[in-house]
């Protein structure tokens, strides 16, 4: 508040258009996308109270400690194609993966993690037109000499699982997806792990995460391709900058007014 001279209030319901305009865009734009391969996985984070100490801020949903946000990856294009926020269970899995399904143009090959709810998801959304494996990871127990609150079991390997159609076992791997969640994780801070920088509404949270995609899919230009996603997706052919987000804004609210 104090860079832009603006009382925090405002730059609030700045973040809430932005947030707002850029997952309409996305909704709309982002659609026919013909990938080959699609890597699925889900990222927790706070929201609305800190898990360990109870303590939930003001408004909060009964039973709400926390939030998953769920990612689909164009492995090629590096495309964003779907996300969505919610629990883990099996329903939130149903309606993100029809989400994926209503975008895609060919069919595809999907992988996940061994995440149940994906399995009768991915059925739901995709029937048998579909290419699906699953690449399970495989835990043993944490090091005895790093025991602790958030110490992490040793990976003694990982499983594929070809579950429908004729999958390549050569493009099972999820790596792409996970990069992107690290990605999403460093340039949110509240992705991190024993943080006060935590959403204190959902709604927020929402417009944060629609407000990132926009900027990984449009603005950002992957190292690899050297274009952003989106140029690489054919969805544009140009390089968005901040100041095409803020016209999104712009019509949005001119769009109102007219009604």
């Amino acid at each position: 508040m104090r860079v832009t001279g603006l009382s925090k209030n405002t730059v609030a319901k700045l973040l809430v258009d932005a947030g707002k305009a850029c997952e309409a865009y996305h909704g709309e734009h982002v659609r026919d996308i013909q990938a080959n391969l699609v890597q699925c996985d889900e990222i927790w984070s706070f929201a609305c109270a800190e898990q360990e100490s109870g303590v939930l801020a003001k408004g909060t949903p009964d039973g709400a400690d926390g939030m998953w946000t769920w990612t689909a990856l164009d492995a090629d294009s590096k495309l964003i194609v779907s996300y969505f926020v919610g629990g883990r269970d099996g329903e939130c899995a149903m309606m993100f993966m029809n989400d994926i399904a209503s975008r895609l143009f060919t069919r595809v090959q999907v992988t996940t993690d061994g995440h149940k709810a994906y399995l009768e998801a991915v059925e739901g959304a995709f029937g048998c037109d579909v290419d699906y494996s699953q690449l399970v990871k495989l835990y043993g127990n944490a090091p005895e000499s790093s025991k602790g609150h958030y110490s992490l079991a040793e990976r003694a390997g990982i499983k594929k699982a070809r579950v429908e159609g004729n999958s390549d076992p050569a493009y099972v791997p999820i790596f792409n997806v996970e990069y992107q969640n690290l990605t999403m994780r460093m340039h949110m801070s509240r992705f991190n792990s024993l943080t006060n920088a935590f959403s204190k509404k959902v709604e927020n949270h929402l417009h944060a995460i629609a407000l990132h995609v926009m900027h990984y899919n449009f603005i950002r230009i992957h190292e690899t391709l050297r274009m952003t996603p989106a140029m690489a997706a054919g969805i544009t052919d140009k390089l968005w900058e901040i100041r095409d987000v803020v016209a999104l804004i712009e019509a949005k609210e001119a769009k109102k007014s007219v009604q």
